[in-house]
């Protein structure tokens, strides 16, 4: 075996090291931010949370060895909570409650930097909880099962924003999918409402009845009243007179046979008929 041969390893040997200590750095610099995803640089010895800069946008990226890359997503995502806050009267409520929400990228540095990658947990939902807890404790019971659900729905989305102010997130929209009261409570407001209900369609009927009655009594009356003009108008002439017509349209019927036998006593023919 000539010299060359033996010589040609270790002329490898360097090419091969250098070869693996670029797939090391390349593995450990490259980063692919996927669709919808942001990502947070941190600079071990640049100062840390880069907060001065946009956040990293998606694609692949290629930074130092040694400093970190923290990715969030940025689209709008949703978190649901059942809480349990009280009424005015001290009940115990149980709220259903989903919070359309996202981080705000411009501040995406300054969220890792005071907050962190669970700010849902440290932030979020405790500011959601407080802010249900100090609207429900303003309605009763019974307020919140019969018509106030839209209303605490907006309250506790203002107050949720009042609070998470500068917190670098924001909230799209909040959802009360249901309010839930205690079965004694529910049963005696439900049995409230029927009674209720039932009140209202028997104070229904009396007055249409009332109404029946006035419309009768207004009928009759002008009956009366009719009969009453009328019974002064006819005379004894008059009711002659249409008794001799009544008689003349009775003789020209065909099917009669007519015979007068004289006069009856209101001084009109006397007329026997038959078929």
């Amino acid at each position: 075996m000539s010299s060359n041969q033996l010589q040609l390893p270790k002329a490898i040997l360097p090419i091969i090291f250098l070869v693996i200590i670029a797939i090391i750095f390349i593995s450990k610099s490259a980063v692919t931010i996927d669709a919808g995803e942001a990502g947070v640089l941190w600079k071990r010895f640049g100062g840390g949370v880069v907060t001065d800069q946009p956040a990293m946008g998606e694609g692949f990226h290629v930074v130092a060895p040694w400093n970190k890359v923290y990715v969030y997503e940025i689209r709008r995502q949703e978190a649901f909570e059942k809480m349990k806050v009280l009424s005015s009267n001290g009940l115990d409520i149980q709220l259903e409650v989903s919070i359309w929400y996202q981080p705000e990228v411009p501040e995406l540095g300054k969220l890792h930097q005071q907050i962190g990658t669970d700010y849902v947990k440290r932030i979020l939902l405790p500011t959601i909880y407080s802010a249900a807890r100090s609207v429900v404790g303003r309605y009763t019971p019974e307020q919140l099962y019969a018509s106030k659900r839209d209303a605490i729905q907006t309250e506790i989305f203002d107050e949720s924003k009042k609070i998470i102010t500068d917190q670098h997130i924001l909230i799209n929209e909040i959802l009360v999918r249901d309010v839930t009261l205690p079965e004694t409570i529910k049963d005696a407001i439900e049995r409230k409402l029927k009674q209720e209900q039932e009140s209202l369609e028997y104070e229904f009927r009396l007055v249409t009845a009332d109404k029946e009655a006035q419309r009768q009594i207004i009928e009759a009356q002008g009956k009366a009243d009719a009969n009453k003009i009328l019974s002064a108008s006819l005379t004894d002439k008059i009711l002659q007179d249409k008794g001799i017509d009544a008689t003349l349209d009775l003789a020209k019927s065909p099917n009669s046979k007519v015979v007068i036998l004289g006069s009856s006593k209101d001084g009109l023919p006397l007329i026997l008929g038959d078929n």
